[in-house]
């Protein structure tokens, strides 16, 4: 679990970064109502979280480098011993300082009238601008009472950079502790994969597999998913974001599991495809076995010094030659690359960052050039190959298969280490894996 001192030494980072003389202001996430008086699961906004650790709505901090009274300012919800009663335990002024390290707090409806003082004789205004109505509101109200203060000797800031420009280069960047925890969400994703694997037979639906990596993940504490699992049978497989979960599952189909458990909220996200009967037959084994291939080189150009791009243009170059062999395109290698050919079957890049969002944020390009991969950063390889059932112009062999492999990786500081390497993906070991089901 991170520390106090994990949360202080990333806003003190941030503040390091920010232009001189400046303020940064970041709300929470709000409660969301599901239904009348019944709300979400709430889950705190992930930059919110990677600043303070502070895990309740109707919150707002403000960094606030060099101030006398302290640089970390906290509003937030006065404790309310009847809330308490009814919704548990909540940290109030006191425990915002205590328990969250703010050098100061102040109840969240005193907002309108502190933030000024707060943002008085600052130059310039660090915030997520655009992303958050009430938030743009907040601060722009707090700035327009300033300039309406100006014959008074008040400065309103007169720069708004967006605070993501800052933060985000410091998220895509892990910490040993966040890689610990990212660990330990890899691990019971890899069990709740393998629960499915040995749950799945024909006959029992796809929300019945899903309910298989649920259960894995609650048994180890991990309540929360990190995204919704795609169990997807068939055909449905070649649907990207399928997650309707509702199929049958039939014999001689194969199951596409994108899933993924949420630790202290930091994400998991692995995919494996395998067959439904435990037996791949000869065309599910043959697209199978290119989509590996392809993954294979894929994480074999993750390293330092290497370039984002280079993992995908290593998946596209097997893939590509492979769709050749199998008779579903037809060309030479380069140019099909070229003319993106391979789209038809392959429509996705072949990862994306990893960390506290399933998707997380980081530049993929600086300054014009794809970025070089450092250590400390984690990454997802996925590649896949899906044929639809109405591309009638290929052999119906192939038709309604849809693969995907995916698996979390590590940059580090000599190449990489593959997070959720303990989860089988070869023929081979799946197939041994599915015959020992009771």
């Amino acid at each position: 679990m991170l520390k106090l001192s994990d949360f202080k030494h990333r806003r003190k980072q941030l503040m390091r970064r920010m232009k001189k003389n400046s303020v940064a202001v970041l709300a929470s996430a709000p409660a969301s109502i599901r239904n009348r008086d019944v709300e979400y699961p709430f889950r705190q906004h992930s930059d919110f979280h990677y600043l303070t650790g502070f895990h309740e709505p109707e919150a707002l901090a403000v960094f606030a480098p060099g101030r006398k009274q302290g640089e970390f300012v906290l509003f937030c919800r006065e404790f309310d011993l009847e809330k308490a009663i009814w919704t548990g335990h909540h940290a109030g002024l006191e425990g915002a300082k205590t328990d969250h390290g703010a050098d100061e707090a102040f109840p969240i409806g005193e907002l309108h009238e502190q933030l000024p003082e707060l943002l008085e004789n600052r130059d310039r205004v660090y915030f997520p601008i655009g992303q958050d109505a009430e938030q743009d509101h907040a601060v722009m109200s707090a700035v327009n009472v300033l300039r309406g203060r100006a014959r008074s000797g008040a400065q309103a800031p007169y720069e708004f950079i967006a605070l993501e420009h800052v933060l985000h280069d410091l998220r895509l960047f892990k910490s040993p502790e966040e890689i610990r925890i990212m660990r330990k969400a890899a691990d019971v994703s890899v069990l709740g994969h393998l629960r499915a694997m040995r749950a799945c037979r024909p006959g029992r639906r796809e929300y019945e597999i899903e309910a298989e990596l649920a259960h894995e993940f609650a048994l180890h504490g991990m309540r929360s998913q990190a995204y919704p699992s795609i169990v997807a049978g068939g055909a449905n497989a070649c649907v990207l974001h399928y997650t309707q979960n509702d199929a049958v599952l039939h014999d001689g189909d194969l199951l596409l599991i994108d899933a993924g458990a949420e630790c202290e909220n930091y994400a998991a996200d692995i995919t494996r495809t395998f067959p439904v009967n435990g037996k791949f037959s000869s065309p599910q084994r043959l697209i199978y076995e290119l989509v590996l291939e392809a993954q294979l080189a894929a994480i074999e150009a993750v390293r330092p010094g290497r370039r984002w791009n280079e993992p995908h243009d290593a998946a596209v170059k097997v893939l590509t030659k492979g769709l050749i062999r199998l008779g579903l395109i037809e060309g030479k290698p380069s140019r099909l690359i070229k003319d993106e050919v391979y789209k038809r079957f392959y429509m996705h890049r072949t990862g994306h960052w990893l960390g506290m969002d399933v998707h997380d944020v980081g530049a993929y390009m600086v300054e014009g050039k794809w970025r070089e991969f450092e250590a400390g950063m984690v990454l997802t390889v996925e590649p896949g190959l899906y044929i639809a059932p109405d591309c009638l112009d290929v052999d119906p062999c192939w038709r309604g298969i849809g693969v995907r492999i995916e698996d979390d990786v590590l940059v580090t500081k000599d190449g990489r280490e593959v997070l959720t390497s303990a989860l089988a993906k070869s023929v081979e070991d799946i197939e041994t894996i599915m015959a020992g089901r009771s």
